[in-house]
């Protein structure tokens, strides 16, 4: 049921309508332009608004461009750290070239970047594939890096993707040293936890002691010999970080020490690799 207001509301718009329909037609046309003038300002505030839309949704960049920027910003960072990491080194190289005449200089790294596209089930922590190969000129035996430090090798090349083994893996023992003392050994696989190594053969009374630095000494592992039996052969520049000694003990009878190292590089988080072509 309508109440009173409501009848008193519906009568007015009828006799309004009646009173329009009544008119000339020229009044008729005033009073349609006089109410599309009301209201005119609302359109153009609506057109207004559209042109504005419109013109944000042409500045906003498309996401997979923004990705890509993403990439070739991180990338470029990335570069930056290598760089700077290759100019620490350099200075250190050259206070020994001082003092030793005619030792040869450091080549440039040649860094090629890639993105770890999966990982090996049957060998989890330690194998990964990348999204270059033969096509980018990736070779066996290139090393794989991060800014953090050494990621593994180069295992198998296929056209457009490659097997990386990580650090760790039996296939992929480094010769390496003590950054403070020098002291060389080589690093080998830690069974019990995949985020640590074992730098072994250490000399019997050499000081090293946890928190210490272990990178790459560039020397290369005999394939002839009992104790160094990768066979990689000179396979990594040295001057890589590996990781910190977590702490030392004696084994062998005591004849030489081993170290267990905590690796710089979390294996297990990899995104952004970088290969590099000596």
């Amino acid at each position: 049921m309508l109440r009173k207001p409501q009848y008193i509301a519906l009568g007015i718009v009828a006799l309004v309508g009646l009173i329009f329909l009544s008119l000339p037609e020229s009044a008729t046309s005033r009073v349609k332009l006089a109410l599309t003038g009301l209201f005119l300002p609302l359109f153009g505030l609506t057109e207004s608004t559209q042109s504005v839309a419109r013109r944000a949704g042409n500045a906003v960049v498309p996401r997979a461009d923004l990705l890509r920027e993403l990439e070739q910003l991180r990338a470029e960072k990335q570069k930056l750290e290598f760089n700077l990491i290759q100019a620490q080194e350099a200075a250190r190289e050259n206070e020994r070239l001082r003092k030793q005449a005619g030792f040869p200089a450091r080549a440039q790294w040649k860094l090629k970047p890639a993105r770890v596209i999966a990982r090996d089930p049957a060998n989890w922590w330690r194998t990964v594939f990348i999204d270059v190969g033969s096509k980018d000129a990736v070779r066996v035996d290139m090393p794989v890096i991060t800014p953090d430090g050494l990621v593994g090798r180069v295992a198998a090349v296929g056209s457009t993707r490659s097997q990386v083994v990580l650090l760790g893996d039996q296939n992929c023992r480094v010769a390496a040293l003590v950054n403070e003392t020098k002291e060389n050994g080589v690093i080998m696989p830690y069974a019990a936890d995949p985020a640590v190594v074992t730098l072994t053969y250490l000399s019997r009374g050499s000081p090293v002691k946890g928190g210490q630095t272990i990178v790459t000494s560039g020397l290369e592992l005999k394939p002839g010999n009992a104790v160094l039996t990768s066979g990689l052969g000179g396979v990594f520049p040295s001057g890589i970080r590996i990781g910190e000694i977590v702490d030392v003990r004696n084994v062998g009878f005591g004849l030489y020490q081993e170290a267990r190292v905590k690796l710089a590089v979390n294996l297990n988080s990899l995104d952004q690799v970088w290969v590099v072509a000596q």
